[in-house]
């Protein structure tokens, strides 16, 4: 074989490889993240790994002022604008889209479904008024978010990125916009890879996105799981609101999925908070010792007693005849109230069936002693011959 022919040869293993490379790599529309290597005066290169480069206008980068925000060695996260139809190289757009220049490139953007960069400049009725490449562009309002935005103020002066849903040229240009395209993709790809590692026992991160008075629902990235009421805290709740706000950022435990065989919720997740916290049980016998004065609030009555919260998931009990400040009570009714904040004794604390005995204080207990106060100061009250043998009684100790 010839010089020539190796060339040849050896020509078109580079092609197949650089064709194999590129089938292989990030596709357009895709999110990619590298590390800035060069910056020059109208682009910047940015190395992606995999001996991969790409290129982006530095004009995606600059802010009000024009100052360009990065720095050669910074990470930088963007989105594949499109590949150079001549070396094939990645073309990138900001994190937020393609910043486009004129109506060509939005014509472009529009037929091949790229996100473009918008800037939102205020509201009009019915959605959000975006400027994109200097033009003006509508977003209804159902298209802002995927959730419902009560206020649409709160996005005016952002950049977010957008997919053009309708481009109409003429006397004037029709140009319509959804941002809501754009997340609705991005939650559909996180929800694939949460739901390749959901499993009952997985600890989890998610965003709180709802509150009602049986729980809270936890967006984990595209699914969404439910905490109950029960399952927020080791102690009592008696609504997710005193534990939890909107947009906090949780930890979680999944404890059960079901599948529901409803394509748009396939699964119902159960999940807990309260089973990442530490029982507050594991060490109760060096926190409490029998004689020790202690602070707590009665959260129930019972026939029997009443219950003491002394710490979330810590309740002692009061049994019925250490109530009685000096008197009998029937019931714990007559003395105590649930939330009322009382003064107690611990008298016996057993970790093993958590429980903690508890007497309680008689000056903790206005009503109790006030009540004993009365009940001494009332006229007797009887049968005749109960009142008989106080008099005898009464006669006897006088002589």
């Amino acid at each position: 074989m010839t010089d020539e022919n190796d060339f040849a040869a050896l020509l078109r293993e580079l092609e197949k490889t650089e064709q194999a490379m590129l089938g292989s790599g990030p596709k357009v529309g895709e999110k990619v993240s590298g590390t800035v290597i060069e910056i020059g005066a109208e682009q910047l290169f940015i190395d992606l790994g995999g001996k991969a480069e790409a290129r982006m206008d530095v004009a995606n980068l600059k802010d009000a002022e024009g100052q360009i925000g990065v720095a050669v060695g910074d990470s930088i996260e963007a989105v594949v604008a499109s590949l150079d139809p001549d070396s094939g190289a990645l073309i990138l757009g900001s994190r937020h889209g393609r910043h486009l220049h004129g109506s060509a490139e939005l014509d472009q953007a529009y037929r091949e479904g790229l996100p473009v960069e918008g800037h939102i400049t205020g509201t009009t009725k019915g959605g959000l008024e975006v400027q994109v490449a200097g033009q003006r562009a509508f977003c209804p309002a159902s298209q802002a978010d995927i959730r419902f935005v009560e206020d649409l103020n709160s996005l005016v002066g952002t950049r977010c990125a957008f997919r053009i849903s309708k481009y109409e040229t003429g006397r004037r240009l029709n140009l319509v916009v959804s941002r809501r395209a754009l997340l609705e993709e991005e939650q559909a790809a996180r929800a694939a890879e949460i739901r390749a590692n959901l499993k009952e026992g997985a600890v989890l991160t998610g965003t709180v996105v709802g509150i009602k008075d049986f729980g809270a629902f936890i967006d984990l990235g595209g699914v969404e799981g439910m905490v109950h009421v029960s399952e927020l805290a080791l102690g009592r709740v008696r609504h997710p609101e005193e534990v939890l706000s909107l947009g906090e950022e949780v930890e979680v435990a999944v404890l059960r999925i079901e599948q529901t065989g409803n394509p748009k919720r396939p699964e119902k997740i159960a999940l807990s908070i309260r089973a990442l916290a530490k029982s507050p049980w594991s060490d109760i016998a060096a926190r409490y010792q029998p004689g020790a004065r202690i602070n707590g609030r009665v959260t129930r009555t019972q026939p029997f007693g009443a219950f003491v919260e002394l710490e979330p998931g810590v309740e002692g009990l009061v049994h019925v005849s250490e109530l009685g400040a000096g008197r009998r009570i029937n019931h714990p009714d007559e003395v105590l109230a649930a939330g009322q904040p009382v003064e107690a004794v611990v008298l016996k604390v057993e970790p093993d069936r958590r429980r903690i005995s508890l007497s309680l204080d008689p000056g903790s207990a206005p009503a109790a002693a006030s009540a004993a106060a009365a009940a001494a100061s009332a006229p007797p009250t009887g049968t005749l011959g109960d009142l008989l043998k106080a008099q005898l009684a009464g006669r006897d100790g006088s002589d």
